[in-house]
């Protein structure tokens, strides 16, 4: 078996899964709380130099999004969703930046595509003129996006911190023991 190919299988299971559960934690009220920063640092870790770098969080989002919009018409929300996919298209570019597979690393990466992830998609917020488009508008976009301003927004940080250095964690780890079983497949064959 080719690496690109195994990468290739990889990549569809990550969507499956995280299409899967990006659904599943929308039906239950689990705001932010998905695997979609580390698949997509994954996603850059993976494919550096492929399109698939960037098209595996897009397609993620693409199919939550077409069965939420679906089964509830809350998939297409307007022009901020343009910035959550541009959000994921760069952390997944933020991805191809890293160079091993190593927990401080992980934690790094996750916290910085956290980040990055909220900076864009609540500037998103700013751009389809929530709160007006001056600046003040911009600083209330983010003033109320800031964790303890309000009880919702504590939730939606605080669950995407959690869930993303989680999330990242497990799958970073899952990719590592199945790599190195695959691996030890070829060694045993050999």
């Amino acid at each position: 078996m080719k690496s690109i190919n195994k990468n290739h299988y990889i990549g569809i299971g990550l969507i499956a899964f995280a299409v899967v559960f990006r659904v599943f934690s929308v039906e239950m009220s689990w705001h932010n709380v998905a695997p979609l920063v580390g698949i997509s640092l994954l996603s850059g870790f993976l494919f550096k130099s492929s399109a698939l770098a960037f098209l595996i969080p897009l397609a993620i989002y693409f199919g939550s999004d077409l069965y939420l919009q679906l089964t509830s018409g809350a998939g297409f929300y307007g022009v901020s969703q343009y910035f959550v996919y541009g959000a994921m298209a760069l952390v997944a570019l933020l991805g191809t930046f890293m160079k091993k597979n190593k927990p401080l690393s992980v934690a790094g990466f996750a916290l910085s595509g956290t980040l990055l992830f909220w900076i864009i998609s609540n500037f998103g917020v700013f751009a389809a003129g929530f709160y007006g488009y001056s600046f003040a508008g911009l600083v209330q976009t983010y003033l109320m996006a800031i964790p303890f301003y309000t009880p919702m927004g504590t939730e939606l940080f605080v669950n995407a911190i959690v869930g993303d250095l989680i999330f990242t964690s497990m799958i970073f780890a899952t990719y590592s023991v199945i790599t190195s079983k695959v691996m030890q497949l070829k060694v045993d064959r050999a």
